[in-house]
């Protein structure tokens, strides 16, 4: 039984660096809802504070780069990151300052969700950070999730279909990514979101179902957090992304119909009736 000195066993640490939503369907909050649905202890380091609800994104301020850096660097010292994810970065100073924390604290397993826009299309990632990204956070990262408009972005060219998503998987490889899961939710007029995993040695296309829900928000979040959240655990890159794609399909499935827009996913899906909890 524990102590109250706390338990001896090692607990699996997953880092998120990424911005607050205080509507709670995305960013930090549904990245620290999905490490803890799967047993992972989170910890954070705000980029931006974002004024949000399921009708969109009316205020946002960036918290100071030199601040950001610094949770970064207090959590790796002391608590440790077995894995870790970056959602919004919001400013080129913001993923320069990140980019050299990561790296410095050696953080290991980074999944880089390269947010450019919310669900409602209020840009969240600035122009100029853009260069930024590509030059100093995709060469750290072992895994890219972009969908398909942020796959695009980093590839220089318009992503509308599964033969674009393999051209793209390459050329953000060649910008220094360990691996890269393009999603393809996006996809027009496909029945099925399926998303294309390369890591340049190997290639395989992730077949997912698609739910009927306009109640998507905080997808990109909770499947980049699942997938950190499954390398803490210590499985491989691969098996992580599976995983990863199999929890956010049931999120989506259990999505909540919660405020007057679009409503969030749900990462507590296992703690539902229908999810087998109580």
């Amino acid at each position: 039984m524990p102590t109250g000195e706390g338990m001896s066993a090692r607990v699996p640490r997953a880092l998120t660096i990424a911005g607050s939503d205080s509507g709670g369907g995305a960013g930090v909050q549904a990245d620290l809802k999905t490490f803890a649905a799967l047993g992972v202890w989170g910890t954070s380091a705000i980029t931006s504070v974002t004024v949000q609800n399921t009708r969109g994104v009316s205020g946002v301020a960036d918290v100071p780069a030199e601040i950001v850096a610094a949770q970064v660097r207090a959590v790796a010292d002391d608590i440790g990151v077995d894995a870790a994810k970056t959602g919004m970065l919001s400013s080129a100073d913001i993923v320069k300052a990140v980019g050299d924390a990561v790296k410095a604290a050696g953080v290991p397993n980074l999944v880089v969700d390269p947010v450019f826009l919310s669900k409602h299309g209020h840009p969240l990632l600035a122009d100029d950070a853009i260069t930024a990204l590509r030059a100093r956070i995709l060469p750290l990262a072992r895994l890219v999730t972009p969908n398909l408009p942020e796959a695009g972005r980093l590839a220089g060219f318009e992503v509308t279909n599964r033969d674009e998503m393999r051209k793209a998987a390459e050329h953000i490889l060649a910008l220094g990514a360990g691996a890269v899961l393009v999603k393809g939710g996006h996809l027009p007029g496909s029945e099925n979101a399926d998303d294309y995993f390369s890591d340049g040695a190997a290639a395989a296309w992730l077949e997912g179902e698609r739910i009927a829900t306009r109640h998507t928000h905080g997808t990109g979040c909770v499947l980049s957090a699942a997938i950190a959240a499954r390398l803490a655990l210590g499985d491989g890159l691969l098996d992580a992304a599976l995983a990863g794609k199999s929890f956010v399909t049931e999120a989506i499935r259990h999505s909540l119909a919660i405020g007057g827009g679009i409503g969030p996913v749900n990462p507590g899906w296992r703690m539902t009736p229908e999810g087998g909890g109580g």
